[in-house]
């Protein structure tokens, strides 16, 4: 995928769920994966044409874990004349080593994005853009199917009224592997995740049955993303 397919993709989403409207200040969260880049770099491709104007931040929240470098995407928003801000935390101290946690990630997620939205606060940021993509959306329904038992995946825009932000996904018609084929060519910075529980979430192994469901059903991720585009799950009707 190059930069005019992945600029033709955002724009696309951005236009129907009216993510971006004149004068929007908008956090980038940047975990160092090759999402959040890829994500990082559609905005700003889309604000040198865009007819709103917005303004962006990115913010990487630092979760404490020894030996991540994150000067790689510091060098990267440099390039692209966006500040970049590390609000330091104790999150991976807490969660593996005080409260050693069995299954981290649900707590880790709500710690983590609670530092994330202080902090585009304190920035003077009305949204919040995630890099969540096509695959990641078909994802989270089968999630929520099998561990909650409910008809759910997130919504393209969601609002945090306790926080009085929104959250926007610009990504959510891109396939992953279009992201993996853009890191690549663009030569991305990505940071590889230090997580211990990388590779042993439900995320990982709905992902792994998702893909033999695909393999046996080819075309089937499509067609999911299509019923959920065309469904009354919430937030998914347009606006």
């Amino acid at each position: 995928m190059n930069m005019k397919l992945l600029l033709s993709y955002t724009r696309k989403a951005v236009d129907k769920y009216q993510m971006i409207q004149e004068g929007d200040r908008i956090a980038v969260g940047v975990s160092g994966g090759k999402d959040s880049l890829a994500l990082l770099k559609a905005l700003k491709g889309l604000q040198r044409f865009y007819p709103r104007s917005f303004e962006l931040e990115a913010i990487t929240v630092d979760m404490g874990f020894p030996g991540m470098d994150l000067s790689p995407i510091q060098k990267l928003c440099d390039s692209l004349e966006i500040r970049y801000t590390i609000p330091k935390t104790d999150i991976a101290e807490i969660i593996f080593e005080e409260r050693k946690e069995k299954n981290p990630c649900s707590l880790c997620a709500k710690m983590r994005k609670g530092v994330l939205h202080d902090t585009a606060l304190q920035l003077g940021c009305n949204k919040i853009a995630l890099g969540h993509h096509k695959d990641d959306v078909v994802e989270t329904l089968f999630l929520c199917l099998f561990f909650e038992s409910r008809i759910h995946t997130f919504a393209p825009v969601t609002y945090l009224d306790r926080k009085q932000l929104y959250s926007i996904r610009p990504l959510i018609y891109i396939p992953e592997k279009d992201i993996i084929d853009f890191a690549q060519k663009e030569n991305l910075p990505v940071v590889k995740n230090p997580c211990t529980a990388n590779g042993h979430t439900k995320r990982e192994y709905m992902k792994s049955l998702i893909k033999k469901l695909n393999e046996e059903n080819p075309g089937l991720t499509n067609r999911l993303f299509k019923a959920i585009n065309t469904s009354s799950i919430k937030g998914w009707t347009h606006f």
